[in-house]
């Protein structure tokens, strides 16, 4: 849960980093949210190609012993992990795009940052806990393949998607 909260600190800094001048780059270059598009769809087709290839030869799954952090690392583990990301970037970068918060004032930038941090927390919480559970971690070992091959057909869909949007 700790590290859940500093991948919730990086969404929040990337999306205020986002709000102080990234989307209004991008509102002034549509040529470059083109380009983001497609990168954003590149990488997505190289998450479905790996997603197919776990599905086709699944790699074996052996529990590992967890090495023992200090609280303030593991918050950094998830914050790292988070300002790192590619796919938080693009998501920050789309959402600033559409002008979220333009024109509505300090109010609703800091409400938005505030529920930028709760949701991803929220979501990375219910995510960490629900994973870490005996019965999801044996379903998912039983239907893996499955399970991986779906995940490729949906990166394929949405880099399409992404890369035909207008």
């Amino acid at each position: 849960m700790v590290a859940a909260f500093g991948i919730a600190a990086g969404s929040a800094t990337i999306n205020i980093a986002t709000l102080l001048g990234v989307g209004l780059i991008l509102t002034q270059a549509a040529w470059a949210m083109g380009v983001l598009r497609l990168i954003g769809a590149g990488y997505l087709l190289w998450l479905a190609y790996g997603a197919f290839r776990k599905a086709v030869h699944p790699p074996a799954i052996a529990a590992r012993k967890v090495r023992q952090r200090s609280l303030p690392r593991r918050f950094m583990a998830g914050y790292a992990l988070q300002v790192t990301n590619p796919k938080a970037l693009i998501f920050w970068l789309a959402i600033a795009s559409v002008g979220a918060t333009q024109g509505g004032g300090a109010p609703i930038v800091i409400a938005f940052v505030i529920g930028a941090f709760a949701i991803s927390f929220a979501a990375h919480g219910a995510w960490a806990m629900l994973l870490s559970s005996a019965p999801i971690r044996k379903a998912y070992a039983h239907g893996r393949r499955w399970i991986e091959a779906g995940l490729g057909a949906f990166f394929v869909f949405a880099a399409w998607k992404l890369a035909t949007a207008r």
